[in-house]
């Protein structure tokens, strides 16, 4: 990583037609020196979570990101929030020829996403991050926007290896645009001007030397749409499966056939958002409900391990009728896909309502089993919902996997079975890793 040079600076201002505004306390450091002393002053220290209000052309934030913090800029300035994707243009490959269709003119088609965008040269995706140059798919690589060592179940993965760490990373862009988006800062970056996360060089080979620092047996892609960003995920997980470490998508899987065979040699574990069973309500949100169904039954089929999440929203999808049709499509699939009910806090542009009632996650885990789901967890409000937060074998009921919010706290499993009935437990279970955690139930940042 290089910091900015007085020289580097004045073209960036140039380029860009930038101006400091008094009345947004602009002031571009030119010395980078003088940023270093800035955050030494600061008191940042390596794995530290820093807000950068104004981050400007970055020399400030370079200088965070050298102390080994994790930066989360937002930008005032529409027009430098803008220049991001300038940035961001820079830090892409070539598309897979896998995700794209050659058309006439120098157009293509993009097959990353259900939105299967139609994208005429010098255009964008719906995603934003994926675009047309003189024919070519060019295609995001390189960089993280959001890292850090995670409980595997906060992903939430309650059927993979219990009690293990995940390194996770994100990049920036998605291709939907939910209200209520707890990622927004990352999701939202290129479409949202006051959402601007700061990318961070970092190759694949580093990821995966990261994830063994952490001791995490995991790499998962989340944060933002991994959909969108798959060339980028194939090359880490490649790195990661040659060093024999797991991988996985936290998507909202508004998938495609050609996205999910290019990959499926890749991905071990996969976890898709049902955000609601009316397509109404997935057209707010930027998307279509029989994309995202199709996709689940398309994970399921091509033998990639499952978990599918609902997070109940008041007022949005938390009648019994949307739940009961949620839980009745999951067990259409198979009833051994374990569904995870979270509750939903305001937040983003969605603060109009209150958090979703510990009752309503009861509610729906009731129609869960009702519907013959035989693994149902209740999430967000640990401690709270008895039962629901431990995985029970559906023949005994005997408790083979007890937990509080991320936290494991016993697994009882023999040879992946009930220890008392011996019926097999669904899952991707591995000894060797379980119960390593470092993170103990708590997300840990990662230098």
């Amino acid at each position: 990583m290089e910091m900015l040079t007085p020289a580097t600076l004045r073209t960036l201002l140039v380029e860009h037609d930038i101006h400091p505004k008094k009345s947004l306390g602009q002031h571009f450091l030119a010395d980078p020196n003088t940023a270093r002393r800035v955050a030494a002053i600061a008191g940042v220290h390596p794995g530290d979570a820093v807000l950068e209000i104004g981050p400007g052309l970055g020399s400030l934030t370079l200088a965070l990101v050298e102390r080994g913090a994790r930066v989360l800029g937002v930008e005032r300035d529409r027009k430098l929030a803008a220049a991001l994707a300038a940035v961001l243009d820079s830090m892409t490959t070539e598309g897979a020829e896998e995700l794209t269709e050659h058309l006439d003119a120098g157009a293509l088609k993009c097959y990353a996403c259900g939105h299967r965008c139609l994208i005429k040269s010098g255009k964008r995706g719906i995603c934003k991050v994926r675009f047309n140059e003189g024919g070519h798919l060019r295609v995001p690589t390189g960089y993280v926007a959001a890292l850090a060592c995670d409980p595997t179940e906060k992903k939430p993965f309650f059927h993979v290896m219990p009690g293990s760490d995940t390194l996770t990373f994100g990049m920036l862009g998605c291709d939907l645009h939910c209200a209520y988006c707890q990622n927004w800062f990352t999701s939202q970056s290129i479409r949202d001007p006051e959402a601007v996360g700061a990318p961070r060089d970092v190759s694949a080979e580093e990821l995966v030397g990261l994830a063994r620092d952490c001791g995490a047996p995991t790499i998962v892609s989340t944060y933002n749409e991994p959909l969108i960003t798959s060339e980028w995920a194939v090359e880490v997980f490649r790195a990661a499966k040659a060093r024999g470490l797991r991988t996985g998508y936290v998507s909202n899987g508004n998938g495609t056939p050609e996205v999910l065979d290019y990959i499926r040699p890749w991905v071990d574990f996969y976890k898709v958002d049902l955000k609601s069973m009316d397509d109404k309500h997935y057209r707010q949100l930027g998307g279509v409900l029989q994309n995202v169904l199709d996709t689940i039954a398309g994970i399921h089929a091509r033998g990639i391990w499952l978990e599918v999440l609902t997070l109940i929203i008041p007022a949005f999808n938390d009648s019994d009728e949307e739940l009961t049709r949620a839980a009745r499509f999951v067990a259409s699939v198979s009833k051994d896909i374990p569904w995870h009910v979270t509750a939903f806090h305001p937040d983003y542009k969605m603060t109009d309502r209150g958090a979703t009632p510990v009752e309503t996650l009861r509610r729906a885990c009731e129609i869960g089993e009702a519907e013959g789901l035989r693994y149902i967890y209740a999430g967000n409000i640990p401690g709270r919902v008895g039962k629901w937060e431990n995985t029970r074998c559906p023949s005994c009921g005997e408790t083979v996997i007890e937990r509080r919010g991320f936290r494991v706290l016993a697994v009882r499993l023999a040879g992946g079975a009930c220890p008392k009935c011996a019926t097999p437990i669904p899952g991707r279970w591995d000894p060797s890793v379980q119960e390593t955690t470092r993170t103990h139930g708590i997300p840990l940042p990662v230098v």
